[in-house]
């Protein structure tokens, strides 16, 4: 009696052309990453890498380093380098002096943040294709601009926003400024970190908001 002949078994190959445009497609159907997410991360990274450029701050408040410059010229020359030296020390003691003043005054504090959003939400982050429309009506780019910049006008000349901004800048450039000139700076050395500015905050949400989009990972062939 013959032995019966086995059957062949089919093993499953997978297709790689498949499988590469399953996940290229998967990879276009995810939704781009919102602005907002998008101007967070590039904002704290941007304040990591500039306060890692910060002097210590025991030498900044190193008393025996203190002295009265003996001229008008010796005062400027002291403050420029100062201001070079301590940039970043500097930005943080008027960050300070401005977070304090609006903690005191809660009305100024909701102003400046209600003027904040405005600007984010009905201009920076609005997509350029989709105009603005509000209370049944559709304002253009330049109408935008123009009522915000109106509001602007509004909270920071109109209000105790304005007053109260002018005097904590003030007080705190002329705390920067009596320190830089009395701070001697021979023991001070400059070094490459200082040729790099930090970036400002609106060029760091036009950069976020225009950033490219990543684009997705490409699936290996192997």
């Amino acid at each position: 009696m013959a032995a019966p002949t086995p059957t062949p078994q089919v093993l499953p190959v997978s297709n790689p052309q498949s499988t590469i445009t399953t996940t290229v497609t998967t990879a276009e159907q995810q939704p781009p990453q919102p602005a907002v997410r998008a101007i967070i991360s590039y904002f704290s990274d941007s304040l990591r890498h500039s306060l890692s450029h910060r002097r210590p701050w025991p030498e900044l408040m190193d008393r025996s380093a203190l002295a009265k410059p003996m001229s008008f010229s010796e005062a400027t020359l002291r403050v420029r380098h100062n201001v070079s030296y301590f940039r970043v020390n500097y930005y943080v003691v008027v960050s300070l002096i401005l977070a304090v003043s609006l903690l005191t005054s809660p009305f100024s504090l909701v102003l400046l943040l209600s003027l904040l959003a405005s600007w984010l939400f009905l201009y920076l982050l609005r997509p350029t294709d989709r105009p603005l429309r509000l209370f049944g009506r559709t304002f253009t780019d330049f109408e935008t601009l123009s009522l915000l910049a109106a509001a602007s006008f509004f909270l920071l000349f109109l209000t105790p926003l304005g007053s109260l901004l002018v005097t904590a800048f003030t007080v705190s450039i002329a705390l920067v400024a009596a320190h830089a000139a009395f701070r001697v700076p021979e023991d001070l050395f400059l070094d490459d970190r200082d040729s790099t500015q930090p970036a400002g905050f609106l060029s760091i949400l036009r950069a976020a908001v225009n950033a490219p989009p990543v684009p997705p990972p490409v699936p290996s062939r192997g």
